[in-house]
């Protein structure tokens, strides 16, 4: 009797722990990003801003059809090249993903999205350059600004704002570098600043003198440069090293505590740049947002971190409207309405592409990004 008096409720604790299984329903998020290389930095902070959204979804046990919900995060390194990132799309289409928040760079965004599109895969990136959202896939979601209004805002303050006459153009061949410097020259020549020379790098290059040699006796307004922060730096401090008196010029990339590490106070009142999104200590939830980040993660929230967060928090309301996990149902109930995060409001057209992303642009103080002016 004595066995039986014990067995009675350990079967009940089983049958009661099976039960609250059965009504567990798991949902596998992949984020794929550079955790690898110079812009591992932007790979850390795209996943933690998700990850903290999936701990706080996960503490709300949000039910979908009458299941609790269990997000469970798998990160992989696309190390920001086309031919690792289309690799790891593999890898999390193979591993049943449904749900992918990125990729960061472009040059993967675009040849990984028609695997994700196959393995009908939600996704969700950053890559700006308008390629992304011209491949027609219809689980395909750019969560903020691209390349044209990134680029184009950046023309317009360079000529309303700083006043700019000429510019020089460095692009680093990438498919982000190449597609905002693209769409800086075209409103650039709107606004009436002429291009004085187009000079060219690769997202590998440490030494700019040569180029920046061409440039200066060029003597431009300003130099725009289409690429990421681990060039930028070290080009900005070669350019103070040349007296070079033009003021740099970027998209996003280079919006990035990163550019004061590598540059120095060679950025200071030199480096401007356009970011999408709104400014965060303006916004109502911007402040809470950034010190629960730094709370968890013992460092400042990054270029996009409030961005995945919207974006992962999105995606689980619209499950719970669609009352489904599918993701061909998610991407509807997506595309329906619209949503108030931290960084913006987000709405998408037919393309995926954001109906109203604001732009943010920065200046360098004290080796720091600092917010000017949103548009």
């Amino acid at each position: 009797m004595k066995v039986a008096t014990t067995l009675v409720p350990l079967l009940a604790a089983m049958s009661l722990a099976c039960a609250a299984q059965a009504q567990e329903q798991i949902v596998k998020v992949g984020q794929t990003g550079p955790l690898s290389g110079p812009n591992a930095f932007a790979g850390k902070d795209n996943e933690n801003g998700t990850r903290l959204a999936i701990e706080e979804l996960n503490a709300k046990k949000m039910t979908v059809a009458g299941k609790t919900l269990k997000f469970e995060l798998q990160s992989e390194d696309d190390q920001c090249d086309p031919k690792a990132g289309v690799n790891v799309a593999q890898k999390l289409v193979d591993s049943g993903v449904k749900f992918v928040m990125g990729p960061y760079c472009s040059g993967v965004a675009i040849p990984a999205s028609r695997i994700y599109s196959e393995g009908e895969t939600l996704v969700s990136t950053v890559g700006t350059n308008p390629k992304v959202t011209e491949g027609g896939y219809k689980n395909l979601f750019r969560i903020i600004a691209g390349d044209n209004q990134i680029g184009a805002s950046m023309a317009t303050y360079a000529a309303k704002v700083l006043k700019a006459k000429t510019v020089a153009i460095i692009d680093d061949r990438t498919a982000f570098g190449q597609g905002v410097a693209t769409e800086f020259i075209k409103e650039a020549k709107v606004q009436g600043i002429s291009i004085l020379n187009q000079e060219y790098t690769t997202d590998k290059a440490t030494d700019f003198s040569a180029i920046l040699t061409n440039i200066k006796a060029k003597k431009p307004d300003v130099i725009f440069f289409g690429g990421y922060a681990p060039q930028a730096g070290p080009m900005a401090r070669q350019m103070q090293q040349l007296a070079i008196k033009a003021k740099m010029l970027g998209g996003d990339t280079l919006c990035s505590p990163e550019m004061g590490k590598l540059g120095g106070n060679a950025v200071n009142d030199v480096v401007f740049c356009a970011q999408g999104g709104s400014m965060l200590d303006k916004s109502s939830e911007g402040p809470a947002f950034k010190a629960k980040f730094k709370k968890r993660f013992g460092l400042d929230a990054d270029a996009y971190a409030a961005s995945f967060y919207d974006q992962m928090m999105l995606v689980a309301v619209s499950m719970q409207k669609a009352q489904s996990i599918d993701p061909n149902k998610v991407s509807a109930e997506m595309r329906k309405g619209s949503y108030k995060g931290v960084a913006g409001t987000y709405a998408y057209d037919d393309k995926g592409n954001m109906k109203q992303a604001p732009i943010t642009v920065y200046a360098f103080k004290n080796e720091t990004p600092t917010p000017l002016a949103s548009y």
